[in-house]
């Protein structure tokens, strides 16, 4: 295994690196913790710098088989005493791995290189997101439906945050993503694609599997807390809703995207 010598300090310099990368600090590069989401970014071929390991699960199969596979790749392993390893995890009770990798670009022109298909199906708009649990889940669920992409305005959280990508579980290194997108530019882009603009609201004209998906169409959400801002619904050509019962006035953001990104799945498919 290609392991540098064990770490037993927590002010090592490539600690502090790590720690800075996992708050965010240090542009161009994530931070990625845990088995399965290792994992995720090894299948996703992102560029990967570096990996940190506690000798704590060296026992465990999938782990050890994790390791081999990071050393295989060539990417640099240390070996840190586990009491250190918690000073750079961001959960409570880590697994012991963390990765730190290049973050992948997510202007408006790296988008568009990445959505690599004749035709653009679906592409989802988030607008200002603020929960990074939500971000991440939405990110998941669009790749599981089949979106072709994600677009996230701005003012919302990152999609790279080591929140975000416990929940997207590399998702957010496989979908195409445009990132910091201003609301009037993604409309307009929209409708240079001939992508149907169409939101979700509680006060949606109409009912989500009343519309046609099999159309071409940018899907857009608002903020967890406030929703659409109205100033942007009459540029925005159909508002539907989700019909609830028992007197429930909401759903969580994530789980309202899942439901709507698998109707439109359901009908593209009965194509």
């Amino acid at each position: 295994m290609n392991f540098t010598n064990k770490i037993t300090s927590r002010e090592n310099q490539k600690l502090k690196h790590a720690r800075k990368v996992r708050d965010g600090k240090i542009a161009g590069l994530v931070f990625v913790e845990g088995i399965r989401q290792c994992e995720e970014i090894l299948r996703s071929r992102i560029r990967i710098f570096e990996c940190f390991y506690a000798d704590k699960l060296t026992a465990d199969r999938r782990f050890k088989e994790l390791l081999d596979k990071i050393s295989g790749a060539g990417i640099p392993i240390t070996l840190v005493e586990p009491k250190i390893f918690d000073s750079i995890a961001d959960t409570k009770n880590s697994q012991g791995i963390v990765i730190i990798a290049e973050k992948p670009e997510t202007n408006q022109a790296s988008f568009e290189q990445k959505l690599s298909v004749a035709e653009i199906d679906l592409i989802v708009f988030l607008s200002e997101v603020n929960n990074p649990s939500n971000l991440g889940a939405i990110l998941r669920t669009a790749e599981a439906a089949g979106t072709n992409g994600v677009i996230v305005s701005t003012n919302s959280t990152d999609a790279f945050s080591a929140k975000s990508a416990r929940s997207a579980l590399g998702a957010n290194f496989r979908l195409p993503i445009w990132a910091n997108a201003e609301t009037e530019r993604v409309i307009k882009w929209a409708k240079e694609k001939k992508l149907v603009t169409t939101a979700a609201d509680i006060n949606g004209a109409k009912e989500y599997s009343e519309i046609d998906w099999k159309i071409p169409r940018l899907l857009i959400f608002g903020s967890e807390a406030h929703g659409l801002h109205e100033s942007h619904k009459s540029s925005i050509e159909e508002i539907v809703h989700i019909s609830m019962e028992n007197a429930v006035e909401s759903l969580n953001l994530a789980v309202s995207c899942g439901i709507i990104l698998f109707e439109a799945k359901r009908q593209r498919k009965s194509e």
